[in-house]
């Protein structure tokens, strides 16, 4: 197998499109964006432990990635709806089985932890 030549530039545009699809929120909110529109507050219900601030922020950047459109509805209260765009829901089938899995082994995950933090602690 031939080495690729590292090229800095292009290592800089993968971090930077990793660094976001690999922050504490998004992929959770891509994940959850899954199965359909959703407004503001059902999102931040079912994140559970986000501020608003951080949830608008995450939303703003996922939006500028082209990963999340938003639609604002001329209502009162404004009523906003995101949803994955087809960039997004192409991230989401690429993450959507990593969240399978996790869902599957939280249960070991949290055993493991649990004897790691017994050993550690004698």
């Amino acid at each position: 197998m031939t080495a690729i030549p590292h090229q800095s530039a292009e290592c800089g545009a993968v971090n930077s499109v990793l660094a976001r699809v690999g922050d504490k929120w998004s992929v959770l909110i891509i994940v959850l964006l899954g199965d359909g529109k959703m407004r503001f507050n059902e999102l931040k219900r079912m994140v559970g432990g986000i501020s608003q601030r951080m949830l608008t922020l995450t939303l703003r950047g996922l939006e500028r990635d082209g990963l999340v459109t938003r639609t604002v509805f001329p209502t009162v209260p404004p009523r906003v709806d995101y949803e994955l765009t087809d960039l997004g829901r192409s991230l989401w089938a690429a993450v959507e089985p990593l969240g399978l899995w996790a869902r599957s082994h939280v249960g070991e995950i949290h055993a493991a932890r649990t004897d790691f933090d017994g050993k550690a602690a004698r």
